[in-house]
């Protein structure tokens, strides 16, 4: 564990490895995070963690080292509702990036329409109750009926939820993704109970993605993530029109289990062994889902 002298936690290497796997060119990175800098954008405080600076040089200076070409990035929970972090890698990208934002239900339009203009395509609702206080379902399935076109909700949770949260995914009006794949137990393997939940929830609905992330923080076995493989790669090849994949970094909350990036990048071709799948995976997927005034066809 890394931690400095005020007590903010490191949760990512500083010497990530270069993947020996080549992305495809024009490879998304479709889930990752900023964190800060805290000076000119202070975390909540409501934080559950407070993590040391990842500002946008650390975020893209990584994209490149690891052969990416875009970030989609996602609302850190240390950042609350203030969206400002994101907002500021994205317009530092060079049109490079995307985000997910987390908001107050209560938004207005007005709100709305500037973090689209932003470059914000979808909300994030999390369910994981030692990161957020309250999930107010109600009040997320009022604010996904007001959404601008285009927007999707983001969900996250873990696996003993998922049947509790079957009404309220079932309800969201919008086009839906999966955080990390709702957080199974991968030990169970491809067949097990959690994964075969899961697809009955992909199999209720065709606008449902998912983001097949985090051999890190969901494999019990650990590098190279064997289990992760067993019980990830049918269901890339089985959704192969609905699945992203995303580094995570900074990896919240994996200050005990810092990975490696290169590392997790080196995952991929064994969850999608074929140039197509990857192709998928990395590019015409997630280019559908956030930039798709730029695909042809």
């Amino acid at each position: 564990m890394s931690t400095d002298e005020n007590g903010r936690i490191r949760s990512w290497t500083l010497t990530p490895s270069t993947p020996r796997y080549v992305p495809p060119a024009g490879a998304v990175d479709a889930h990752c995070h900023v964190f800060g800098p805290m000076a000119d954008f202070p975390f909540s405080p409501k934080a559950k963690y407070l993590p040391q600076d990842a500002g946008p040089e650390m975020l893209f200076a990584l994209r490149d080292q690891l052969g990416f070409a875009r970030n989609v990035i996602v609302q850190a929970s240390c950042h609350g509702t203030d969206n400002a972090a994101t907002l500021n890698a994205i317009g530092r990208s060079e049109g490079r990036a995307r985000g997910v934002a987390v908001v107050d239900p209560a938004i207005s339009a007005e709100a709305l329409a500037a973090l689209h203009e932003g470059g914000i395509r979808g909300v994030r609702f999390n369910f994981l109750k030692r990161l957020v206080d309250d999930a107010p379902k109600d009040k997320f399935l009022e604010l996904a009926a007001r959404l601008p076109a285009g927007w999707h909700v983001v969900v996250y949770f873990e696996a003993d939820i998922l049947a509790e949260l079957r009404p309220f995914l079932d309800a969201i009006p919008v086009p839906v993704v999966i955080d990390h794949m709702g957080r199974p137990d991968v030990a169970q393997g491809p067949d097990g109970a959690d994964m075969q939940a899961f697809r009955v929830l992909l199999d209720s609905r065709d606008d449902i993605w998912v983001k097949t992330t985090c051999p890190d923080r969901l494999s019990a076995q650990g590098e190279p993530y064997d289990d992760f493989v067993a019980a990830v790669a049918p269901l890339v090849e089985a959704y192969q029109d609905r699945v992203l994949w995303g580094t995570d970094w900074p990896h919240p909350n994996m200050e005990t289990r810092i990975p490696d990036d290169g590392g997790l990048v080196d995952v991929i071709p064994r969850i999608a062994p074929t140039a197509a799948l990857q192709h998928k995976l990395l590019v015409a997927n997630p280019m559908r889902l956030y930039w798709p005034e730029e695909v042809v066809g």
